[in-house]
C-alpha cells in the first residue's frame, strides 16, 4: 500500500502485525526524450506493485540522487554525496522511530550506490534493524531478462522506455543510436559528457514494443516482491 493512501492510524495498526516498509530512491536527471523523473517513477511504481499483495507500506520516492555528470543538461538535479547519505540516514531513522524494523530500499538509480554501504553501517549501529538495498533494474533475474532481449540495455534507451516514463510530446525516434564510449564518459567533466551524449541516451534502440517492456516489468516486480518477502534478519 502507498503511504500516500494511508493516515497515521493506518500505519499504527499495521505495525501491530508487521514491521516491513519500502523506501524507494530515484533521481531527477536527463533521460534523453523520456521524463526527467524516470528513476523515481520506476522505483516507486515497482515498489508499489511488488508490495500491494503483501499490504506493506511504500513511502514516496526520494526524487533526488547523485548525478553530477549530467549537470549541464537543464532540469537535472544532483545532491552531494554527503547530502544524500544524510537524507538517507534521516529517513531510515524516522521510519525506525515509528516502529519499522525491516526496511527495503528500492533503488532506481545507479549513482545512489553509496546508500547501500550506508545501510550496512546503520545495521552495525542498530542491531534491531534489517535493511536491504535492492537495485530493482539490475537485480539478477530482471537484468537477465533485459540482456536476453537486447544487450544494449542502458541509460535513456529502450530499457527505461515504459508507457509510464514516456512523454506524449517527445516520441522516441525510430531505430537505434550508436553506443557511446562509457569509459571516456566516466572520465569526463559534465560539459564534455553532454557533448558526447547529444540527446542523452547511452546508445542502442530507443524503444521496444510494449509487450516486451511489460514482460521485463513483470520480472522486476516479481524480483522486488521476493526481496520484500525475505529472508530478513
Amino acid at each position: 500500500m502507498r503511504v500516500a493512501d494511508s493516515n497515521w492510524r493506518d500505519i499504527e495498526a499495521y505495525l501491530v502485525h508487521d514491521t516491513r516498509c519500502v523506501l524507494p530512491f530515484g533521481s531527477t536527471e536527463q533521460h534523453a526524450g523520456l521524463s526527467l523523473c524516470v528513476d523515481a517513477i520506476l522505483a516507486e511504481r515497482v515498489a508499489a506493485e511488488a508490495a500491494e499483495p503483501l499490504g506493506v507500506p511504500v513511502f514516496p520516492a526520494m526524487p533526488f540522487g547523485l548525478a553530477p555528470y549530467f549537470a549541464t543538461f537543464p532540469g537535472s538535479v544532483s545532491l552531494r554525496v554527503e547530502t544524500l547519505l544524510a537524507v538517507a540516514r534521516d529517513l531510515i531513522a524516522s521510519v525506525a522511530a515509528s516502529g519499522f524494523r525491516r526496511i527495503l530500499i528500492v533503488n532506481g538509480h545507479g549513482g545512489n550506490a553509496p546508500v547501500g554501504a550506508l545501510a550496512q553501517e546503520i545495521m552495525a549501529e542498530d542491531p534491531r534493524l534489517s535493511i536491504k538495498f535492492h537495485n530493482w533494474w539490475n537485480a539478477p533475474a530482471t537484468w537477465a531478462a533485459a540482456q536476453d532481449e537486447d544487450a544494449t540495455a542502458s541509460h535513456g534507451n529502450w530499457f527505461e522506455n515504459f508507457p509510464w516514463t514516456r512523454l506524449a510530446h517527445a516520441p522516441a525516434p525510430d531505430g537505434s543510436k550508436p553506443p557511446v564510449d562509457l569509459a571516456l564518459m566516466k572520465a569526463s567533466p559534465p560539459a564534455q559528457v553532454r557533448a558526447m551524449l547529444g540527446d542523452g541516451s547511452f546508445g542502442g534502440a530507443w524503444q521496444k514494443p510494449d509487450a516486451t517492456m511489460l514482460r521485463l516489468w513483470e520480472a522486476g516486480v516479481a524480483e522486488t516482491r521476493a526481496a520484500l518477502e525475505g529472508p530478513w534478519a
